[in-house]
């Protein structure tokens, strides 16, 4: 049993979508920028490599620290490697957020509207209406070469795992 499945057994199914793993066709979703207009995940980063982290909140530690950490490691990446951050915090809230953080390097996006992320890569924690933590490597083939959904809210990924898979994936290995 994967940790996505003991997961939902523990949550009697309130996390609403499938699960994702290496070797799936990426789905293509849409959430929204700091100004609300619409974000297309893959069409908008079309021939890039993508880390796309789930977050429950930014106003979170845990979420403040590893939104923090992926745009730190940002810097030190190629351009060719886009980092998206997505919660279903409400825009506004989230660019406030990134203002005060410092945060410039990774794009922080809002899944609240919609919820089409969340739905689509086995994220949405139903009742509170909050994405479960993970995190996706999608080559520019838009295939999951790396996917890991975190045992508990709490936990942080292994971000040197999320940074080999995309340096690997921008290699083509």
């Amino acid at each position: 049993m994967g940790r996505k499945s003991a997961i939902k057994a523990v949550e009697a199914g309130a996390i609403i979508g499938p699960d994702l793993a290496a070797g799936d066709h990426a789905p293509e979703f849409t959430v929204h920028a700091l100004d609300w207009s619409d974000f297309r995940g893959l069409a908008d980063t079309r021939g890039k490599v993508r880390i796309i982290a789930a977050v429950p909140s930014l106003e979170t530690s845990v979420c403040d620290r590893e939104t923090r950490r992926f745009n730190e490691e940002a810097a030190a990446l190629s351009d060719e490697i886009a980092i998206l951050v997505i919660s279903t915090d409400l825009p506004f809230t989230q660019k406030r957020w990134c203002g005060a953080a410092g945060i410039d390097q990774v794009t922080v996006l809002s899944d609240h509207k919609e919820v089409d992320f969340g739905t689509k890569y086995g994220c949405l924690l139903r009742e509170r209406r909050i994405l479960w933590r993970a995190v996706f490597v999608v080559d520019r083939d838009d295939k999951i070469v790396y996917a890991d959904y975190m045992a508990a809210l709490g936990d942080e990924p292994d971000y040197a795992a999320v940074l080999r898979a995309a340096q690997d994936a921008l290699a083509g290995k």
